[in-house]
């Protein structure tokens, strides 16, 4: 993450700004008198969020730049542009992509101390207090101005609209009747929102840079993975309150970060994969849990990862394999590697039944294609052509088709719709010729889908599942994530889990 952030930062910035930050004697002065009041001692975060290279690493150091001089909307971030010359915004940003001298901690005295409870959810109405169906509710995550919109999915009108915490992961998560919807930040915030009454219920900040968060299917606990300070933290899911952190140890003594936490629901359990370690890890919350983990050795360090519809095998990304894995978490086992050239996306993966079995596919952020398993066999059954590397695939039970967005390169204005059963590609749309399309969530009927236009000038689409027909635009500044609630709770075929 630091080569990339350094790489992006050498080709943005002039020259005199690559100097190390101690080169400039004033920068450290500059942080504290300009930025520390909201962003934090040590650059940990306050009202503003931590401006740490490992919570900046997804964002390009020009933007970062742009933000210092121009404020950013519909927020506190002031502008500085008429404070600051150009040569103290680039030592400024050179500051922020360099590591602490000191690497940061954040202890359970942390969490417990940034514990907010806004509401109690026993002295709120339990009934949804408005007349949209609660279960075909949109959580729309807006990344470019860090909001988060509810949308009725019978009307498309908007029911509310809030400010979110900094850089907040596109994939929310819901408690299992669907009133509570959990969102975790990059910089570790960690808040629960009641979609019946639509109000914020609590928020804490269970590290400094999240990897995601999972949801147990009786609704009790809420699992955070993060890569700073690498470890897992279980909080109760009612208030937030912290229950316990868990060190993310491997058997020989590696300490690792996560690389994604998600529930099994059929299991009662946790799967998290390590990033550092070969291991994957089980916790049971069944009973009464000690969230002891199951350690399973894998073949490989494994990064996303996804399931096939019984919950017992696992499907992960594998860099030895250069491709994918299997392995059985009833045995514990690692089966077989799977054939995946590039750099598949397993956890955008969605599976269908084609002919009467189980097949999957995955796209692919390195090539241009979507590779098709044979869950029975793990044999490879087609690789699809596509006029880019993509990100995300979607599809729903009542739909023909699984949609595939080409989200990376010269073609990302592209959509492409590839029949479930000749496994063709039967349509390619271009929603908004020139502009990104990404990532498609279908209502719980399947009757219409949202497609997210990914630019500051951007739009959320409503589009027709059947005649392809643009329904209507909302515009949107770069909408990220948004689920139904009811496809989510019910982990329906086509959605992601």
């Amino acid at each position: 993450m630091r080569l990339i952030s350094t790489l992006l930062f050498s080709m943005t910035l002039p020259v005199a700004a690559l100097a190390d930050a101690s080169s400039v004697p004033d920068v450290a002065m500059l942080y504290q008198t300009q930025c520390q009041s909201c962003h934090g001692v040590n650059r940990l975060g306050g009202t503003g969020p931590a401006l740490l290279p490992e919570s900046l690493g997804r964002i390009k150091p020009e933007e970062v730049r742009k933000v210092i001089q121009d404020g950013r909307p519909a927020s506190q971030m002031a502008a500085f542009g008429t404070l600051l010359n150009g040569e103290d915004i680039d030592a400024l940003v050179s500051y922020l992509y360099t590591p602490a001298e000191v690497p940061p901690t954040w202890q359970d005295a942390d969490i417990r101390a940034s514990h907010r409870l806004f509401a109690d959810p026993g002295q709120l109405p339990d009934s949804p207090q408005h007349t949209a169906d609660p279960l075909n509710l949109f959580v729309v995550v807006e990344a470019g101005n860090h909001h988060v919109r509810i949308l009725d999915g019978d009307s498309f009108e908007e029911l509310t609209r809030f400010q979110s915490h900094f850089a907040l992961h596109g994939g929310p998560k819901f408690s299992p009747d669907g009133r509570f919807v959990y969102f975790a930040s990059r910089d570790g915030w960690i808040s629960k929102y009641d979609l019946h009454n639509l109000t914020m219920i609590a928020e804490v900040r269970a590290g400094l840079n999240t990897r995601n968060l999972a949801v147990s299917n009786d609704g009790r606990w809420v699992l955070v993975g993060n890569y700073l300070p690498g470890n897992l933290v279980v909080l109760d899911a009612r208030d937030l309150s912290l229950v316990k952190p868990i060190p993310t140890v491997g058997s020989d003594g590696t300490p690792s970060r996560v690389s994604a936490v998600y529930t099994a629901p059929q299991r009662d359990s946790f799967v998290v994969a390590l990033k550092d370690v070969q291991e994957v890890w089980e916790l049971s919350y069944a009973g009464q849990p000690d969230f002891a983990p199951r350690r399973i050795i894998a073949a490989d360090y494994l990064d996303d990862f996804s399931f096939t519809p019984d919950y017992r095998y696992l499907l992960a990304t594998s860099r030895k394999a250069k491709g994918g894995q299997v392995i059985d978490l009833d045995t514990g086992k690692a089966l077989t590697d799977i054939p995946l050239p590039g750099m598949p996306h397993l956890g955008s993966g969605i599976y269908w039944q084609r002919d009467g079995k189980w097949v999957f596919a995955t796209p692919n952020i390195s090539q241009g294609l979507i590779s098709v398993l044979d869950l029975d066999t793990w044999e490879l059954i087609k690789e699809i052509p596509t006029e880019g590397p993509g990100f995300f695939m979607r599809s729903h039970e009542n739909s023909p088709y699984a949609w595939t967005d080409v989200f990376f390169g010269p073609n990302n204005d592209a959509i492409h719709l590839i029949d479930k059963q000749t496994l063709e590609v039967a349509h390619t749309l271009r929603p908004v010729p020139g502009k990104n399309a990404a990532h498609v969530e279908f209502t719980r009927d399947g009757r219409h889908l949202l497609l997210s236009i990914w630019d500051e000038d951007g739009a959320l689409l409503v589009l027709d599942s059947e005649t392809l027909e643009e329904v209507k635009r909302i515009p949107m500044n770069k909408p990220s994530g948004k689920y139904n609630v009811g496809n989510k709770i019910g982990f329906v075929e086509g959605t992601s889990h």
